[in-house]
């Protein structure tokens, strides 16, 4: 009689082809390219650990705190000036709002 095996069988991982747009996250550091009403946008979103630094929103014009997840947005064509923090929400409805001036 042979020894009895105590663990399971492994079965064959099926190796699946890589995706190619996680490539390109990869690749590129998590930028991609938005389109909407307002023009051609590169944008990167910015994980809570990541968030080291107190920014000001340009949609609602407030402040994005330390450790809050948000979105860098710039132009794809600029020298990076251009960079505005938004928060999450704002972004996504950019299109239905314009940018609000601070009150004085």
């Amino acid at each position: 009689m042979s020894p009895r095996r105590n663990s399971p069988r492994r079965k064959e991982r099926l190796v699946q082809p890589p995706d190619e747009d996680a490539l390109v996250l990869r690749i590129t550091g998590g930028q991609r390219r938005e389109t909407g009403a307002d023009g051609e946008w590169v944008i990167r979103r910015v994980s809570g650990a990541a968030a080291a630094k107190t920014y000001r929103c340009p949609g609602c014009y407030q402040e994005i705190p330390v450790g809050m997840p948000h979105v860098v947005a710039w132009r794809p064509y600029g020298d990076g000036a251009d960079r505005r923090h938004w928060h999450s929400s704002c972004w996504e409805r950019r299109a239905h709002r314009g940018v609000r001036p601070p009150r004085r």
